[in-house]
């Protein structure tokens, strides 16, 4: 597994991972355009395909900090599902020695509740946290999400940190042109 970084909008790869993006996750999930190529340079973000050798099996846009990974947003193209890769490219992320940080819907339907038991079997745990993520669009409000980490729970002052870092990448998401209400 191996992951190639993007920080061009312009490179042609952009494009098709923008649509696999935009089909993986509903729109109020999603980073408007704008804000999403100003961020690309970003040091501490990482927009990155997947790769199983010559295949591209998906994307993981994640924020990398000193102490932990906050993946943002992750897909597989929906074809690909189910054969490994989404299992692999976590073990390659969790092999840079970090915690990893993710959130996911409350596990409330049968898509939720399946997507929560694949991550636990990634080595996932959810934290007890009350956890609201911020909105990307106007007009949307945030939403309640699951934290869950790897390799253990966060402690208390983990989710602090995480809480604050990401307000933090609220604020890149402002002076990169989004302005939620």
């Amino acid at each position: 597994m191996e992951f190639i970084r993007l920080t061009d909008g312009a490179d042609p790869r952009y494009a098709r991972a923008r649509a696999l993006y935009n089909r993986s996750f509903p729109f109020h999930e999603q980073r408007e355009e704008h804000s999403q190529l100003n961020i690309l340079g970003v040091p501490e973000y990482q927009y990155l395909l997947i790769y199983d050798g010559d295949l591209w099996v998906g994307l993981l846009l994640c924020w990398e900090t000193e102490t932990f990974i906050y993946v943002e947003h992750f897909c597989t193209f929906p074809e690909l599902r189910g054969q490994g890769y989404g299992r692999q490219a976590l073990e390659a992320l969790g092999r840079r020695g970090k915690t990893v940080i993710l959130e996911i819907d409350p596990p409330a339907d049968p898509v939720s509740i399946r997507r929560k038991g694949f991550y636990e079997r990634c080595g996932y745990v959810a934290n007890p946290f009350l956890h609201v993520h911020p909105p990307y669009h106007r007009g949307i409000k945030g939403h309640d999400l699951v934290v869950m980490s790897c390799p253990k729970a966060l402690s208390q002052r983990e989710y602090e940190e995480f809480a604050l870092v990401e307000r933090w990448y609220g604020k890149l998401k402002k002076s990169a042109g989004f302005e939620a209400s």
